[in-house]
């Protein structure tokens, strides 16, 4: 089984508001994020949030699909709620984790499909998402890594892990794997990019 971990812990500073509430196609960033990966047929999905963010919690209790799971020290970086979320499903049967970020809200489900069917295929212990030669998400971290990834050096996060290890980049139609929403410029954009 391959959960998925999606990353909403951070303090959206240069955005100036919850990226996971804005809106994309009349449905927030982490709502569409969440119906995307329940069409897709991922069964269990972890949003990582800060400590009492409740709006987020509610909007992903109205999507009815996933749990919320809080980040007891989100300052520590982004690599900190994927470990959150990690110990939040790793169990027996997990054989990797899909992880993706409320920032990259335009994901398509047949990309979410693509990319589980090459993890199960791939000698790879991360599989990731690239469209036009750009790197995307989602990432998928086989358990192979799971230690790595808890024991990584927070300043430099997943990347180190990325890294250190054979990475199975899967070539994808799909634009919105590499298209993230940080700033206003950004998200004015949104309106110009078929949601």
């Amino acid at each position: 089984m391959i959960p998925a971990i999606v990353l909403a812990a951070g303090a959206s500073a240069r955005m100036g508001r919850p990226k996971a509430l804005l809106d994309a196609g009349g449905q927030t960033f982490i709502r569409r994020i969440l119906l995307t990966l329940r069409d897709a047929g991922v069964a269990d999905c972890i949003v990582v949030v800060r400590p009492g963010d409740d709006a987020v919690a509610r909007e992903v209790g109205a999507a009815d699909y996933g749990r919320v799971v809080e980040n007891p020290d989100p300052e520590r970086g982004q690599l900190s709620s994927l470990v959150a979320g990690l110990d939040a499903v790793d169990r027996g049967g997990i054989e990797a984790v899909l992880m993706t970020l409320v920032d990259v809200p335009l994901i398509a489900p047949a990309t979410i499909a693509i990319l589980l069917a090459r993890a199960a295929s791939s000698p790879a212990p991360i599989v990731r998402a690239v469209h036009a030669g750009r790197h995307g998400h989602p990432v998928i971290f086989k358990r192979a890594v799971f230690a790595a990834l808890r024991h990584a050096d927070p300043a430099q996060g997943a990347k180190a892990v990325l890294r250190a290890n054979a990475v199975d980049d899967v070539e994808v139609p799909d634009a919105g794997v590499a298209q993230d929403f940080d700033t206003p410029g950004d998200y004015a954009a949104l309106g110009r990019v078929d949601p």
